[in-house]
């Protein structure tokens, strides 16, 4: 058997790939044209309200509305004409504002791709400053991991609450960049730091965790045996650690084309995220079938686009199965990383332990926004209840349903990863959706719950891992020693437990507790438009969604649950560091 044979017969079948694009797409075109009838609620009355909320609907008024959009007609029928329609250029009118759809969305989606290239520039400079350290320390030969801490406070970032602060100090105080509108480049500044320094940590840590296994390979020991230059050496090492973080830009910066709603509003920008949310809540389909359709395409092409750029760097390598396999090196960093995990367990258990002592709903008017003090250490919000008890109280539920959603998210991206005839087309398609377009289909069915919530976040939010266990599998699968296992006649079940599992699983799982806060961010924000937990429950990403609109009267309401954030992103990111190095 030879190289090449292999390592053809290991590459995803390109036609299975691109019926996994077509159905995906053609699914998810299908949900979302049966959104208006699943809800419960009557399309042409959520259409009236979205033109006229002020005026009382009549079934006279009603009537009208359902027979100008044909609403008796049934949502395969409208499927059926605005596929049509786009054959010829026409998307169809808006439902709710009348004007053509195409020219809305064409314009929302320039100034997103707009913001998300500027949020790219800034995802890659802050992904070198937090690589930095990986770089410095690989180049003197060093087994620790560099940037781990600091990928996980700055990843734990919540994006609306540093684009609160952002407008805040650099927009209103100091007056350096407009605060609020879309007037030209100087507008794009504030919205791309604030999506980006979170992307870019988030890329930086991954790619931190991977470069000691790129030095460690047998091409890098030879080459500083020889005395080559160590840029040289560093070039490529840069150029095959990259090769398996890349696939992450397209959940974790082209998404935000779509998935940066909060952003958008808070800088009242304009993009395809607040169109498509508003055209959901309003039920306006045409204008919601063409986001939809735009973001698929938009993720399928980035997708393509990854995986040349991807093969490009790898080379013939990956062809011909010829690459050397990435074996972490045993880091040396164990006493550091243990104190980090005692230190951040030791915070967060206070925090419960104190916060269960108290009563998480009991309102005090007369306290409204009171700084931290000995009655109440971490403050009261606008209600007057106290944070430190709705701290607490919510850390449990915080914590269990951000574990189980991510849980979930990484079993089923990491399947899909492995089904890579499938799965590819899938994670493509899927990436770029938001997850309040999923939260609005499953509230459609489910109604708003917390559960409802978690399922709408694990519909989607298991691309970043399908899309990293893809790249490592494909990469272990033109490994040479895969090679070797496969010549002495090893079956898939050996194959699986001793080269794919070690090669992909961990790197899934550190992905997994880094991106941790994130989950617990995006249960929160579906839960601030009412299709997840609902109030008065406690839950940390709700205390910063609503103390947000306070941030700059009373830093502290936001500050308590964003370090709460950052407690348990490094308590997680340390803690498989520890476990590893135990294993």
């Amino acid at each position: 058997m030879s190289v090449t044979s292999v390592a053809v017969g290991t590459r995803p079948a390109r036609w299975r790939t691109g019926l996994g694009r077509l159905v995906a797409a053609a699914a998810l075109l299908t949900a979302v044209a049966l959104l208006p009838w699943l809800s419960g609620n009557d399309p042409a009355l959520t259409v009236l309200r979205a033109r006229s909320a002020d005026q009382d609907p009549t079934p006279a008024q009603l009537a009208a509305i359902r027979e100008q959009l044909g609403l008796d007609q049934g949502p395969f029928t409208h499927l059926a004409h605005w596929l049509g329609g786009l054959l010829s250029g026409d998307a169809g009118t808006s439902w709710v504002s009348g004007e053509a759809v195409l020219p809305q969305v064409a314009a929302a989606f320039a100034v997103s791709l707009t913001l998300m290239l500027g949020a790219l520039v800034v995802t890659v400079v802050v992904a070198v400053l937090v690589s930095a350290r990986a770089f410095w320390l690989c180049s003197r030969r060093s087994h620790r991991v560099g940037g781990a801490s600091a990928a996980a406070v700055l990843a734990a970032l919540p994006k609306f609450l540093l684009a609160s602060l952002l407008a805040t100090v650099c927009g209103v105080w100091l007056g350096w960049f407009p605060s609020s509108g879309w007037e030209g480049p100087r507008s794009m500044m504030l919205p791309s730091l604030a999506l980006g320094v979170p992307s870019g940590a988030m890329i930086g840590g991954l790619l931190s965790q991977a470069l000691p296994a790129a030095y460690n390979e047998p091409w890098a020991r030879t080459w500083r045996a020889y005395g080559l230059p160590a840029d040289r050496i560093t070039r490529h090492a840069l150029r095959r650690a990259s090769s398996g973080v890349l696939p992450q830009l397209l959940p974790t910066v082209v998404a935000l084309v779509g998935g940066a709603v909060a952003v958008e509003k808070i800088f009242n920008i304009p993009g395809i995220g607040r169109l498509a949310l508003d055209a959901a809540i309003a039920q306006d389909l045409p204008s919601l079938q063409t986001t939809t359709l735009v973001l698929v395409l938009l993720g399928i092409t980035a997708g393509l686009l990854i995986r040349v750029l991807r093969r490009a760097l790898l080379g013939p390598a990956l062809r011909d199965g010829a690459l050397p396999a990435l074996h972490v090196p045993t880091s040396r960093r164990g006493r550091a990383d243990r104190w980090i995990v005692v230190v951040c367990a030791a915070a967060l258990l206070a925090l419960v332990v104190a916060g269960l002592l108290r009563d998480p709903l009991q309102v005090d008017t007369a306290a409204r926004l009171l700084p931290p003090s000995a009655a109440h250490p971490l403050g009261t919000d606008a209600l007057g209840r106290d944070l430190l008890a709705r701290l607490g109280h919510g850390a449990v539920r915080t914590v269990g349903v951000a574990l189980a959603v991510t849980a979930v998210c990484t079993v089923t991206g990491f399947l899909l990863g492995m089904a890579a005839h499938v799965g590819a087309g899938l994670t493509e398609a899927v990436s770029t959706l938001p997850a309040v377009l999923a939260g609005l289909l499953v509230t459609a069915v489910t109604g708003p719950s917390a559960w409802g919530a978690a399922l709408a976040v694990c519909l989607v939010g298991w691309t970043p891992y399908a899309a990293q266990a893809a790249a490592l599998l494909e990469q272990e699968r033109a490994s040479g020693h895969m090679l070797a296992s496969l010549s002495f006649g090893a079956g898939p079940g050996y194959l699986l437990r001793h080269h794919l599992l070690p090669a992909a699983l961990p790197g899934v799982l550190r992905n997994a507790l880094l991106r941790l806060p994130t989950t617990v961010l995006v249960l929160a924000s579906l839960g601030f438009l009412g299709l997840g937990e609902q109030p008065p429950t406690a839950d940390w990403g709700r205390l910063l969604s609503e103390n947000q609109p306070y941030g700059e009267l009373a830093p502290w309401t936001v500050l308590a649950p964003a370090g709460a954030l950052v407690l348990l992103s490094l308590l997680a990111v340390s803690g498989t560091a520890v476990s590893r190095r135990g294993s």
